[in-house]
């Protein structure tokens, strides 16, 4: 999310239904792995590939690894929708668009802790990296998934909750 550096950005800590228990400010919620909502958003092409990109190295979570969707922590009164539409606009430059839902999950490791809705969009392009979240951008075809994910990092809750959702790409994956 694009906020005044100097104001705080501020996250909802939920359970693990998704019901609001606080509100936090990011730093925190990151230092002590709160629980937040968050949102995942596959990109598929008109050929039926997938984009996938790097990670910038100013990242707070897996700077510079890789990821099947693009993303990221839902603000403090923001429908899981209204988060993937901005965050399209802001890492895609994206607009105007319709969404699906893949559907929604818990993630939970030593790094994070969330509760996602996962969403997917068919988009041809061309992108703008309007927020320098992104550094690199690839579409993927289902055959090359399998070497991408053995030859680079891969954020773990996208692949857990997003790629077994993209039916074409979860069965070539073993």
């Amino acid at each position: 999310m694009i906020t005044d550096p100097e104001t705080p950005e501020l996250v909802e800590v939920v359970d693990r239904d998704g019901a609001v228990l606080d509100v936090v400010v990011r730093s925190d919620m990151r230092r002590k792995r709160l629980r937040h909502r968050a949102v995942f958003i596959a990109v598929i092409n008109d050929d039926g590939e997938l984009l996938v990109h790097r990670r910038a190295e100013h990242k707070d979570v897996w700077p510079m690894w890789w990821d099947i969707a693009v993303g990221g922590v839902v603000g403090c009164g923001e429908s899981f929708e209204q988060a993937a539409l901005r965050e399209l606009g802001e890492e895609l430059g994206i607009y105007g668009v319709t969404v699906s839902v893949l559907g929604s999950g818990a993630y939970e490791d030593d790094t994070v802790a969330l509760v996602a809705q996962c969403y997917v969009v068919t988009h041809n392009g061309p992108f703008q990296f309007t927020d320098n979240e992104i550094t690199q951008a690839h579409w993927i075809s289902p055959a090359e998934l399998d070497h991408w994910l053995k030859s680079k990092q891969f954020l773990p809750d996208s692949l857990a909750l997003v790629l077994p959702r993209l039916p074409t790409f979860a069965r070539i994956v073993t």
